[in-house]
């Protein structure tokens, strides 16, 4: 079943952050709250969103999908292809609205709950049809963290929560089957027995919460974002593996460390405390400039994980490999003027991208232009699809020409001319602007290489792509030769 339109139930936090993702990877979005600020609170995290998606990749996004904010729970279901609940954490309350958005659904459509804890097997009880139910508990924010818990109820069938899985895949998102059905499901229940004993150590004097968070940012936190628990310990063993480390380290399980049998009572004095603690912590920063600090601590380590291919990186990895993909259907549907340079790039300086001086560094420059030769490819046809095929072009030369600075957080694109081709060759000119007021960057000058890579050697283009070549070699014919096309590298010759 295609998934075009979701219905949303609820827009606080949680189902803002779904609408974001939703409404960014193109979808449309029919979300029902009755907040009077809904529409205001909404736009701000869809701000956030764009945002932090212009900086977690250079891989083009969808056109965003139409959000429509609506006035009942019939509204959001009726039209939707799938249904996302969000509501506050009362069992009453997502019981009754979930039923109602099953009596008004479409009978194939899968109806997911967003709840951290509740059961499934309670939540879909009033339902008419509760097979087609199951909980999606995703994390904050929605919209960047790729994982989503997905745990069925005791009338959930499996291809129900089979075809949920594969539309959160679709969003990008690292879904989780929880297998059996418990309170709390699996994250949060870790990180419920890390609250107790943090609530612990403030009360009883061991540490503040800024102590205890540098504790676990600077320590085992960042290990976790990328292993976790198990493989951490295993490697902590040596050779010798994870029996030797219980050997070594279940004993201690024993000791009197922890107090997790336990929870301290919430006094007034111990909530005076924490709140204390969590205003000296935060500074003058709002809760916007948070959010927004979070967001790039999120997108830098995503983008750090993917160049090792691990974990969440894989994740983005793989949502950048669809939407590659679905770049030939995007340039048909914008219909790129080919009678011009082509317009099929746009991109923003990162901050790991810029050297000592402040300046984007001569490296990404180069990726820049790679990229847009990559556009390129896949506007003519030599996608992801002909190089999973074992064809593609290889650059065989390149010759960059710097024109002016670019600093961190510019936005750039690109504009690409073909200059020449035959039936193995592309000879391509790029030229890379900044955004706000198109002035040329720099230039690149790249001869391209039809080759075999199952053979390793050079060969011309299969028929589909040497046909959109020669189209696009016609329609740039008649375009003026850029004046630094065939600059070479030289002195002049010194005077006697």
């Amino acid at each position: 079943m295609k998934i075009r339109t979701i219905g949303l139930i609820g827009g606080g936090v949680i189902g803002a952050g779904w609408a974001a993702r939703a409404a960014l990877n193109g979808l449309n979005v029919r979300l029902c709250d009755p907040d009077p600020e809904a529409e205001r609170k909404i736009a701000a995290v869809m701000a956030n969103a764009r945002r932090a998606y212009s900086r977690m990749t250079i891989a083009p996004f969808p056109p965003a999908g139409e959000l429509r904010i609506v006035a009942t729970v019939e509204e959001a279901a009726t039209d939707a292809d799938f249904i996302q609940e969000s509501l506050p954490e009362r069992e009453d309350l997502k019981i009754e609205l979930l039923a109602r958005a099953d009596r008004a659904a479409r009978p194939e459509v899968v109806i997911a709950s967003s709840t951290s804890g509740l059961l499934p097997s309670r939540l879909q009880s009033r339902m008419g049809r509760p097979e087609r139910f199951t909980v999606g508990h995703p994390f904050n924010p929605v919209y960047l963290m790729p994982l989503v818990e997905v745990c069925g109820g005791a009338r959930t069938t499996a291809a129900t929560k089979e075809r949920a899985m594969a539309f959160y895949r679709t969003l990008g998102m690292h879904p989780l089957h929880v297998r059996k059905e418990v309170d709390g499901f699996i994250a949060d229940r870790l990180m419920e027995a890390l609250w107790r004993e943090a609530l612990w150590m403030i009360n009883d004097d061991v540490a503040t919460a800024t102590e205890i968070d540098d504790a676990m940012r600077f320590g085992p936190g960042l290990r976790w974002a990328f292993m976790g628990t198990f493989l951490i310990y295993r490697i902590a063993a040596g050779e010798p593996g994870m029996r030797h480390f219980m050997a070594q380290f279940g004993p201690s399980l024993k000791w009197p460390w922890s107090k997790l049998t336990d929870v301290p009572d919430l006094t007034d004095a111990l909530l005076d405390k924490l709140v204390a603690q969590s205003d000296a912590q935060a500074g003058t920063a709002t809760i916007r400039e948070l959010e927004r600090l979070r967001d790039d601590c999120l997108v830098a380590v995503l983008q750090g994980l993917k160049g090792r291919g691990f974990a969440a990186g894989a994740t983005l990895a793989a949502l950048e490999q669809q939407l590659y993909q679905r770049l030939p259907a995007m340039a048909a549907a914008a219909k790129v003027d080919e009678t011009q340079p082509l317009r099929l790039l746009k991109s923003r300086v990162e901050p790991g991208w810029v050297d000592y001086n402040g300046h984007m560094t001569e490296s990404r420059y180069l990726q820049l232009f790679s990229d847009a030769s990559d556009a390129v490819m896949a506007h003519i046809g030599a996608d992801t699809a002909y190089v999973a095929g074992g064809f593609s072009f290889y650059t065989a030369e390149t010759h960059i020409m710097h024109k002016r600075e670019v600093k961190e957080g510019e936005a750039v694109q690109a504009t690409t001319q073909l200059l020449g081709a035959d039936d193995k060759r592309l000879h391509l000119f790029h030229a890379l602007y900044r955004t706000r007021d198109e002035t040329l960057l720099a230039s690149a000058e790249q001869m391209l290489l039809h080759v075999d890579m199952k053979a390793n050697r050079a060969c011309p283009a299969l028929p589909g792509v040497r046909a959109n070549v020669l189209r696009l070699a016609q329609a740039h014919a008649g375009l003026p030769r850029p004046a630094d096309a065939g600059r070479r590298i030289a002195m002049p010759a010194p005077k006697n």
